[in-house]
């Protein structure tokens, strides 16, 4: 008989112990070696560091690729983006093609976005081509909306710059604490006049090649407060970011929806305000979205064979139905604010289980990993590197422009679904 998989874990959240109790896995001691680890981003640096030359069995698998901060990080995300449209371009690709105002046609899906304080000499510049736009500081390391902010005048971040008691805004070489401006994207597509965006997840099994799947009950989260793009209202965070761990604190917040819809019914919402083929070409253009930043960090993701990892992508679409990436997450909030969010978070976990340790069994880091369709349960091939590559070159030029491409390339039949396939 197959032995019981033992786990780890370093993140005390029902939704994953009751996953690992339900599959009748067993908690491995303190010391004790394990199978299957599922931890915190700051673990995993542990795991992976030089210091420790900790080194990882055929028999053991972990929920983090070691240097996963080149996408989860929002100064590296963009950097890599960067400089993968810059490889395209010298390649002559036709993913690189600029418009007559030297605009990426296909790969402008990331809002202007300088580090700080590196960049501030190039921010400036851009600043004053466009002096009434408004712009959103992040820090690079945090999440959940802390130590966001907008400003729309050059004095704002001079003024923050010099009295900032936490001495954030410092030199380059304190990484830490390094910001990213970005363009705010002040057109957002309103739903009962409230902003939102999209958390999407996505599962990536290896890098290397890419293959990578889209789960299909994402969901959309909401401002409580009613969107304006006045600037008397830019330090109105109820106004302006969706994230539940700052929305929840205002005076609207509704405990039973969490101010959350799903993406099926954003799907059907659109389909029946703005029409069925916009709603299509809007979806296949998120899902090339992420494709295309999953590509950007593939060549500098260090692709061991232990891992994989679940992203929480964020996305926000504009009032022209244009997805625009935000940021990427290595650890989506598995707390549940509302029961249909439990229920989500405890499916999506149960989902990505079952393709990083097929079958339950003790895993073995040497499969080939690609589980049959029946596994995946909500998640769906969203791209798989090996398969495409028998699809030609041209394959995503083909897809970005919503040609929806069978497995063999041939143009597959307009079924009226999502167009998807164009990933399969």
């Amino acid at each position: 008989m197959a032995g019981k998989v033992k786990w780890v874990t370093d993140i005390e959240k029902s939704v994953l112990i009751n996953n690992f109790e339900k599959r009748g896995w067993i908690q491995a001691a303190e010391n004790e070696d394990w199978n299957f680890y599922w931890m915190s981003i700051q673990t995993i640096r542990n795991v992976f560091s030089v210091e420790t030359g900790y080194r990882l069995s055929d028999e053991q698998i972990v929920n983090h690729f070691p240097n996963h901060y080149e996408l989860t990080r929002k100064d590296l995300m963009v950097k890599n983006i960067k400089r993968y449209r810059k490889e395209l371009e010298k390649e002559g690709s036709p993913l690189a093609e600029k418009d007559e105002n030297g605009k990426y046609i296909y790969l402008d899906f990331v809002p202007v976005t300088f580090m700080l304080p590196a960049d501030y000499n190039l921010f400036v510049e851009e600043f004053r081509k466009n002096p009434s736009s408004t712009w959103i500081m992040k820090p690079c390391g945090k999440a959940q909306g802390k130590g966001i902010f907008l400003i729309n005048k050059l004095s704002q971040i001079k003024k923050w710059s010099r009295d900032s008691k936490t001495s954030s805004f410092v030199s380059q070489s304190s990484s830490k604490e390094a910001y990213v401006i970005s363009l705010y994207i002040n057109n957002p597509l309103l739903i009962g006049g409230k902003k939102f965006d999209l958390r999407l997840y996505v599962l990536v099994s290896t890098y290397r090649p890419l293959r990578c799947y889209m789960y299909k009950l994402g969901f959309c989260r909401f401002c409580t407060v009613k969107y304006t793009p006045s600037t008397s209202e830019l330090d109105n965070m109820f106004v302006h970011l969706t994230n539940v761990a700052i929305q929840k604190h205002g005076d609207d917040y509704n405990h039973i929806h969490g101010g959350k819809w799903t993406v099926s019914n954003l799907h059907l919402y659109l389909e029946s305000t703005r029409g069925k083929e916009v709603t299509n070409k809007l979806f296949n253009e998120i899902h090339w979205i992420i494709v295309q930043s999953l590509k950007a960090v593939a060549p500098v993701m260090n692709n061991d064979k232990h891992c994989f990892e679940c992203y929480g992508y964020d996305i926000i679409i504009d009032d022209k139905l244009k997805p625009w990436l935000i940021e990427v997450n290595a650890s989506p909030s598995l707390t549940s604010s509302t029961a249909n969010d439990r229920i989500l978070k405890y499916n999506l976990i149960n989902d990505t289980l079952n393709i990083a340790v097929p079958n339950g069994e003790i895993p073995d880091c040497k499969w080939n990993k690609s589980p049959p369709k029946e596994a995946l349960g909500n998640y769906e091939v969203l791209y798989d590197e090996e398969m495409a590559q028998s699809d030609g070159p041209d394959r995503d030029l083909r897809s970005r422009s919503g040609q929806s491409i069978g497995i063999k390339g041939n143009r597959a039949r307009d079924s009226g679904k999502p167009v998807l396939t164009t990933w399969k």
